[in-house]
């Protein structure tokens, strides 16, 4: 009987050392997550949910806000201006995402092989994603102004293109293949290590067992590379989507002037966002069309999931 009380009396001690191991864990694990936790709460949680508040009241920023229900709603559902940049929006992502996808896969696949000089040809890919937002786009504005850049002189000398029809690239139609062109420019290279870091991960005995079949290079591509990729270019497809959709800066570099404003032509949807925050003082209405934007990112992100989910059952 005193052995088995002993035993029990043990077990008990065992048990309270472990539990206060764990605590002491868990109090460890919670102080290194706590400052982290407490700048997204700051600086991201409570402006999200303070955002969601505002779409449902009147702020002008200084005055004090009044409850004013759905009618920011429909402020922003009647305006001709929010669905121009909801329009421009997708074209740009539909325009940009095939585009990067594609050439980044190539680009990887082509420095994926042993060549002389892959190192410098990786970093060259990669420097447009990591310079400076600001030079590149006054570079590029350069290269493309409508009266001095090369590229309207190339038309004009070499092609003979009328003076009044050389194209004005920032503005009208063109002004969405502008942040498409320089979009496509500048992210491929990010894009193309993700395919590199997938390429590495292709098993090499499925090429071996394609050759012995044999199968050509594009029947390799096809059957052996591309599924083997699927979860990166799912990566690539949500990741490409999301950013479509927060496209601002660009659109500013490229399109705003000395202003920094858009015009109807070149508005985005979080330009329209920013206008009526900043520039209308209408933080209610802002707060709405940030709003909708979540919601048309959700929904889009949602049937790309479901999509890539029946792909994979299938």
């Amino acid at each position: 009987m005193e052995n088995a009380t002993k035993c029990i009396d043990v077990e008990k001690e065992k048990m309270i050392s472990r539990k206060k191991r764990e605590r002491k864990k868990n109090v460890v694990a919670y102080s290194f997550i706590t400052p982290n936790f407490i700048g997204f709460a700051v600086f991201t949680l409570v402006p999200i949910l303070f955002a969601f508040l505002l779409a449902f009241m009147e702020w002008d920023g200084s005055n004090q806000p009044t409850w004013a229900g759905t009618s920011n709603f429909q402020s922003v559902f009647s305006d001709s201006l929010f669905w121009k940049s909801i329009e421009h929006t997708i074209i740009y992502c539909i325009g940009t995402v095939p585009i990067t996808m594609l050439l980044s896969l190539l680009l990887a696949i082509v420095l994926n092989q042993k060549v002389k000089g892959r190192a410098f040809f990786r970093t060259i890919s990669f420097f447009p994603y990591v310079g400076s937002l600001v030079a590149i786009t006054a570079v590029w504005t350069m290269i493309f102004n409508p009266t001095k850049g090369p590229v309207n002189a190339i038309l004009y000398y070499v092609f003979h293109v009328a003076n009044d029809n050389l194209p004005n690239w920032f503005a009208g139609k063109l002004v969405m293949v502008s942040y498409i062109m320089f979009s496509v420019w500048k992210y491929m290279g990010y894009y193309m290590v993700i395919y590199l870091a997938g390429l590495q991960n292709v098993n090499t005995e499925l090429y071996e067992a394609a050759s012995l079949d044999g199968a050509n290079i594009f029947q390799k591509f096809r059957y052996v590379t591309l599924p083997q990729l699927r979860p990166t270019t799912f990566f690539v497809v949500v990741m490409l989507t999301i950013n479509c959709f927060k496209i601002y800066d660009i659109a500013i570099m490229l399109a705003g002037g000395g202003d920094n404003k858009l015009g109807s032509s070149a508005t985005v949807l979080v330009y329209y966002i920013y206008q009526n925050a900043f520039q209308f003082w209408k933080l209610g209405k802002s707060s709405a069309a940030a709003l909708a934007l979540f919601a048309l990112v959700l929904i889009v992100t949602m049937i790309q999931f479901k999509g890539e989910e029946r792909f994979a059952n299938d």
